[in-house]
């Protein structure tokens, strides 16, 4: 025989957190026919309502899951439960519903990305505009040391050895 219930879940961290996405996999997994999954708030209090149907055994086991465990980042002050006498949905249209919401959320994300990279290779396309100029660069500094080498004397010949054996370790050359 089949039968209903209403579950609260109440906290501070309740919304945003997965909650109806793990409701639904809990309740697949359970074979359960019946879940419709909404957020509220009462009082000032953030809730998940889950309203589930099944036989009798699914039930109990989804609500001994739904008391026992959470999503990670969630917070929850309270479970309660009771006997319920409406409509409840498919599970079918909750896991509809969770793909548009996630898609919803993922879409604005991936859209900031997409710009970041178009930025980051237009950054990319500049550095490389830029290395014309580093054989240049590179002879005057080559030109500096030249310069700066006599005063230095022993010193910047051992620095300059130095320089090298670590490029060699590197594989650098």
């Amino acid at each position: 025989m089949n039968m209903k219930l209403k579950i609260k879940i109440i906290g501070p961290k309740v919304h945003d957190v997965g909650y109806r996405v793990f409701l639904l996999k809990h309740a697949m997994n359970l074979a359960l026919p019946g879940l419709s999954t909404y957020n509220w708030e009462e009082n000032g209090q953030p809730e998940v309502i889950a309203l589930v149907e099944g036989d009798e055994a699914r039930i109990a086991a989804f609500r001994q899951m739904v008391e026992k465990n959470k999503p990670e980042l969630a917070e929850v002050s309270k479970v309660t439960s009771e006997d319920y006498n409406g409509e409840v949905g498919r599970a079918s249209e909750v896991a509809m519903f969770c793909s548009f919401v996630q898609l919803d959320k993922a879409i604005p994300l991936l859209l900031d990305m997409r710009d970041d990279l178009k930025e980051m290779k237009g950054d990319m396309k500049a550095v490389r505009k830029n290395t014309d100029t580093i054989p240049q660069i590179h002879e005057e500094i080559k030109g500096m040391r030249e310069d700066i080498q006599p005063g230095y004397g022993m010193h910047f010949r051992q620095v300059q050895a130095d320089i090298r054996a670590i490029k060699e370790r590197l594989g650098m050359q």
